[in-house]
């Protein structure tokens, strides 16, 4: 005799409605095992050119071969809002990690990429507080005591405090971030300054209204940013980067990078350094095989002044 036992399990579909803990549960889950895969619509193919220009030209040395790369697009705006991290992806292009976030107020494009900071734990929640007026420098209400609670927050610069570490800069409001992109950079936020710290001398009056923050930038050198400009809180991760070491020479090869030879190792025909009796150490300062000074020749023109630069970069001691 066959015995069936009743179960109080629902069936899927009531599952699904009257336990929302339970699918709140299974949502975790499966966010949880897949914080590793990327996104299919925001990754696209990169082509190879190995160094070469339009022509066929190489202009780029030591470049080709390497693994096939995956192209990774960003959302530096951070236009979809607020999102949750779902996880971190490795980006092929860069030396830091990126973050998945998941926007569900968002209908069309619910997941985007950003770069990963320090101190960003998995479904933790991410801000955006975008600017609602720029000719009048006017912030979006927002609750004050919850704003800029956690590291990866996006905000104008108006919102920081002196001492704050920050990342991904604009430049100039709605340009886009230039400053401390890479692993383990970052900007600090010095001081508050008003609109007639700086005298613009241009047509463009938009530049003499603003109000500015003065910020270090990874350099050591002091600029005046406009506090319309974005910046996101914290410090980029991946700070033990230029730690890493390559171990073989296989890795090289596997990013599209080539050998080199040095230019003492070859013949004078081919180097300004080559040829000579035994080792030599090239005879006179270093130079490229095109006889350009290299090690410390600078490249930036004297009569170039930035006038938002307030303290110049700090130099190397030689």
């Amino acid at each position: 005799m066959l015995l069936v036992l009743k179960t109080s399990v629902p069936k899927r579909h009531h599952g699904f409605e009257s336990h929302p803990a339970w699918l709140s549960k299974f949502y975790y889950l499966i966010m949880k095992i897949s914080r590793f895969y990327s996104i299919p619509f925001l990754r696209k193919g990169q082509v190879k050119l190995s160094g070469r220009n339009a022509t066929g030209k190489i202009t780029v040395r030591h470049r080709g071969g390497g693994h096939k790369r995956a192209f990774r697009i960003i959302d530096w705006a951070r236009v979809s809002g607020k999102g949750y991290v779902r996880g971190t992806e490795y980006d092929p292009f860069r030396n830091t990690n990126l973050l998945k976030l998941y926007h569900p107020s968002v209908t069309h494009q619910k997941y985007s990429y950003i770069i990963a900071p320090t101190e960003v734990k998995l479904f933790q929640e991410l801000n955006n507080y975008e600017q609602s007026n720029k000719k009048d420098n006017n912030i979006d209400e927002v609750d004050t005591s919850v704003k800029l609670l956690r590291s990866g927050d996006q905000a104008p610069l108006s919102f920081f405090e002196a001492g704050d570490f920050i990342h991904n800069v604009e430049a100039f409001p709605g340009q886009g971030p230039i400053f401390a992109r890479s692993a383990g950079t970052f900007c600090q936020v010095r001081s508050q300054v008003g609109s007639s710290t700086i005298n613009t001398n241009t047509a463009n009056t938009s530049l003499d209204s603003l109000i500015w923050s003065k910020v270090r930038l990874p350099s050591g050198s002091q600029r005046l940013i406009s506090q319309a400009a974005q910046a996101t809180l914290g410090i980029v991760a991946d700070s033990p980067f230029n730690l890493k070491n390559q171990l073989k020479a296989g890795r090289s090869r596997w990013k599209g990078i080539r050998p080199s030879v040095r230019g003492v190792a070859r013949n004078p025909v081919d180097h300004p350094h080559g040829g000579g009796q035994g080792k030599t150490s090239g005879g006179r300062p270093s130079v490229t095989f095109k006889s350009w000074p290299t090690k410390g020749q600078p490249t930036r023109s004297p009569k170039r002044n930035n006038k938002f630069i307030l303290t110049p970069r700090k130099r190397k001691n030689k």
